[in-house]
């Protein structure tokens, strides 16, 4: 299926379709209730990509589950990652003994994570898990795993399901490579 946009010499290729989205979610979802069962977690959703992950993945899990959000950035409106990281939002509760799962878009060079991950460690969690929907390997910059991973893709630029380009593309219901058409 190829999706065209009018504002753009971009075509869109869909890489993951939105019921296999929904399965692994659900899948997700399961394996985080029986990790933390009985247990509360904080969810942290990493503003904005995340979003439509994190609220799906919530309505997954059966145990007692709290949000918070956290934005950074580096990538700006680009598709190359600037490779600083920049904090533009934090959360707005302690994290001091709480379960929480830091959940993420996707895991690419690991700049972000590992960013996040410093500044959350310091503030003593009594867990840290990450939960990403994508994982890219190929592009690891820092050495960083996820504790649950939707998918893992190759190194194509994507969006959709919260991913954006330039903020754009961000309610699309699959995961779509973007791949420039040759001028015309």
């Amino acid at each position: 299926m190829e999706i065209s946009t009018d504002r753009a010499k971009e075509a869109l290729h869909v890489m993951i379709d939105r019921n296999r989205i929904a399965a692994r979610v659900a899948e997700l979802g399961q394996q985080i209730t029986d990790d933390f069962a009985g247990q509360s977690i904080m969810l942290i959703g990493v503003l904005k990509g995340a979003c439509l992950f994190l609220s799906d993945l919530a309505r997954q899990i059966k145990t007692d589950a709290t949000f918070d959000f956290i934005a950074v950035s580096s990538y700006g409106g680009s598709k190359q990652s600037a490779g600083e990281v920049q904090l533009i939002k934090d959360v707005t509760g302690p994290l001091q003994n709480q379960n929480v799962i830091l959940v993420e878009d996707i895991l690419d060079t690991g700049l972000t994570l590992n960013f996040l991950k410093k500044l959350f460690l310091a503030r003593q969690p009594r867990t840290l898990k990450i939960a990403t929907l994508l994982d890219k390997p190929s592009r690891r910059i820092q050495p960083v795993d996820a504790d649950y991973v939707g998918f893992q893709i190759p190194n194509e630029f994507v969006v959709g399901y919260g991913l954006d380009y330039a903020e754009r593309y961000r309610n699309l219901p699959d995961i779509c490579i973007v791949a420039q058409e040759p001028p015309k």
